[in-house]
């Protein structure tokens, strides 16, 4: 297959076209907005539909409709359109309906700036919406891991009837890079004849998708239903890179674009002849506690975020206190440079003596 040279949104768009997806609702927001955009004529090429919505609100309760037809459905959006969004996710969570959320972070609180930022790590892993519920959430590093993870998000979604969010931030939105977009065969991994809306004749009754459930017994039973399938996603989506840990005394955490920085920062290091490695999670929900078990020689972790330590709680969690972890970051747009990253880890080794 040709590769074909495309600015990030766009390629995330297409990615998700070539997956399946014929229904997009949106509303723009910077640095998202070529998403919508791309989609408002790829759409009609394709037989589908594009709408743009009055608000993120409205958007995420029109995916919450398509997608309890059965259907491929996507949104994107950037962070405090995603803030906007998060009612409508835990009502999606709750009725088991498959979607796929692009979010390219921007810096915050509040409006805070366009320029890229990761610090809607807690938002995206574990802030997504009131109740008992989690999302699946992939973080790319490069445009052609954004475009493998589009596409595995709709099956993943349709396989498990749970939101998954591709959690990018704007540089992976706005760079341009050469990749390969596989035109894909949708497969519904669960049959929608079996749960979506509408009236199976077969049976003589309608399918009725539903997140209220007044009956505390049976509101217990259907979380109870929800923790089940979640502890099933903890066993089969957990995924991670490890780059050069099996001998590094110094290991990386890091996800996303700072894990492609921390990435040069190794091979740098690495002709110095410091021992340094990385682990990068490609999910960061769930997340994949049991590889940071596997660092036979590590004495020391060092997570790198563009935030002020979000993921750095998952960290300390995986290596359950066995290995010291200290943190490096930046925020307000602020990316952390090699010359920065290198600087910390030769701290740390002047520390470990």
């Amino acid at each position: 297959m040709t590769k074909v040279l495309m600015k990030g949104t766009e390629a995330i768009a297409e990615a998700a076209v070539q997956a399946g997806c014929k229904y997009f609702y949106g509303y723009p927001i910077t640095p998202q907005n070529e998403i919508p955009e791309y989609m408002s004529k790829r759409l009609f090429e394709v037989g589908g539909v594009y709408l743009q919505a009055e608000s993120e609100v409205a958007a995420s309760n029109m995916i919450l409709g398509g997608a309890a037809t059965g259907e491929r459905v996507m949104t994107s959006s950037s962070s405090p359109g995603v803030s906007l969004m998060s009612e409508a996710m835990s009502y999606i969570a709750g009725q088991e309906l498959p979607v796929v959320v692009v979010n390219v972070m921007r810096g915050g609180p509040g409006l805070g700036g366009i320029l890229p930022s990761q610090g809607d790590y807690n938002q995206a892993t574990c802030g997504m919406g009131h109740g008992d519920f989690n999302i699946i959430v992939y973080a790319p590093s490069s445009l052609q891991e954004a475009v493998d993870m589009v596409q595995r998000a709709f099956d993943t979604a349709q396989k498990y009837r749970n939101p998954v969010m591709i959690l990018c931030d704007g540089i992976i939105g706005q760079i341009m890079e050469a990749v390969e977009i596989p035109a894909q065969e949708p497969r519904n991994l669960s049959n929608p004849a079996e749960w979506a809306a509408g009236y199976m004749r077969e049976r003589g009754r309608r399918n009725i998708l539903q997140s209220l459930f007044l009956t505390p017994e049976v509101l217990e039973k259907h979380n109870q239903k929800l923790e089940a399938k979640w502890h099933v996603i903890e066993q089969n989506e957990a995924a991670c890179e490890k780059y050069l840990t099996d001998d590094a005394e110094v290991v990386i955490a890091a996800f996303g674009t700072v894990g492609r920085i921390a990435r040069s920062v190794v091979e740098a290091m690495r002709a110095e002849g410091f021992r340094v490695g990385l682990i990068r999670p490609l999910a960061v929900s769930p997340f994949p506690l049991r590889d940071f078990a596997g660092l036979p020689a590590c004495r020391h972790i060092l997570d790198v975020e563009m935030n002020w330590g979000q993921m750095l709680k998952d960290v300390k969690l995986a290596t359950e206190s066995r290995i010291p972890v200290s943190f490096y970051g930046r925020s307000g747009g602020m990316c952390p440079g090699v010359a920065e990253i290198e600087d910390e880890c030769r701290k740390i080794f002047a520390a470990l003596g």
